[in-house]
């Protein structure tokens, strides 16, 4: 997976693994988000390659949107053991869900964005000073969002404004 070494001697070295900072790190040993690091006689944290791989799955989990207090949970139920495997396969199902429909809807955001685009070009290409709108059906603006192509099709007409 990742370039990982068994043992990682400084929170410097940590946060270039990571991507996190190391006030970032001490925040999140702080708070219980992650378990305290091992010490050198002079202090200076030592993190286990499964700390450094836990870092990097929570930055995964904040990147797609869990809070901090469900990555606390989570931790704790990992923190308890085996026994506490099926919830915690139970959020990361949900979590997964809530991304999937994200996903979706940045999708459908981002065929509309190339609708208007493609709408725009080809404005550039042919100008027409008096066509400032886009008249597309609402059944074909539907159809279109499903299937992520332009289909042609009869029905109530809406326009949109070329913002």
């Amino acid at each position: 997976m990742w370039d990982i070494p068994e043992t990682v001697t400084s929170i410097k070295q940590a946060a270039e693994l990571t991507g996190l900072k190391e006030d970032t790190i001490r925040y999140y040993e702080r708070i219980g988000l992650l378990p305290y690091a091992e010490r050198k006689n002079n202090g200076h944290r030592v993190y286990s390659r499964d700390h450094i791989l836990g870092m990097i799955f929570m930055t995964r989990l904040k990147a797609t949107g869990m809070t901090i207090e469900e990555m606390k949970h989570y931790r704790a139920l990992t923190a308890q053991g085996s026994s506490t495997l099926a919830e915690r396969l139970s959020i990361l199902e949900q979590h997964k869900q809530r991304i999937q429909r994200e996903r979706e809807q940045l999708d459908e955001t981002l065929r509309i964005i190339d609708y208007k685009l493609e709408h725009f070009l080809e404005l550039s290409t042919n100008p027409d000073v008096n066509a400032t709108d886009c008249t597309t059906s609402e059944a074909e603006l539907q159809l279109e969002a499903k299937t992520g192509s332009r289909v042609a099709a009869k029905g109530k007409t809406v326009k949109y404004q070329a913002l």
